[in-house]
């Protein structure tokens, strides 16, 4: 099985941008503990960072056809982006929406998701851990289904 995990902007300034808010862990400290969680599961992994939308959409498309699930942090596209929601959908690889803060207690903007309507699942307010918890599922989800290869592509 092999798994992309995506994020969008300002997911790179983990640790300086609002540490109250997102925590002191840097970028690439959750970088390497999504490597580290892959390894122990025993999966591929690709990891994509970008503050561009149309980098964002071009990296879930490159994902057809090579990619078993999607875990992703649009972070403020979230709110904004229908085309993140399209790529997403035209794909058709099952999907994670996963948030670091507790989207749904901060402001009223960042209530709307136009993503999530094409997620399998939403994970928000765990922290960096979501991402995690977001690989999990996709594992659970992917043999379940039946459709997850034994070795990594």
């Amino acid at each position: 099985m092999r798994i992309s995990v995506i994020n969008g902007p300002n997911i790179n300034m983990l640790g300086i941008r609002e540490p109250g808010i997102y925590g002191k862990e840097s970028f690439e400290t959750l970088q390497e503990k999504i490597r580290r969680h892959a390894d122990e599961l025993g999966i591929g992994i690709e990891l994509f960072q970008s503050n561009h939308e149309g980098d964002l959409v071009d990296e879930i498309q490159r994902a057809y056809g090579r990619i078993d699930g999607i875990v992703i942090n649009p972070g403020a596209y979230t709110h904004t982006s229908i085309a993140l929601l399209d790529a997403v959908k035209a794909v058709g690889i099952p999907t994670v929406e996963v948030h670091i803060s507790k989207v749904e207690e901060r402001e009223d903007f960042r209530q709307i998701s136009f993503i999530r309507m094409a997620c399998i699942k939403t994970i928000t307010g765990h922290g960096t851990d979501g991402y995690l918890e977001a690989m999990d599922f996709l594992v659970a989800y992917c043999k379940e289904a039946g459709k997850c290869p034994e070795e990594p592509k």
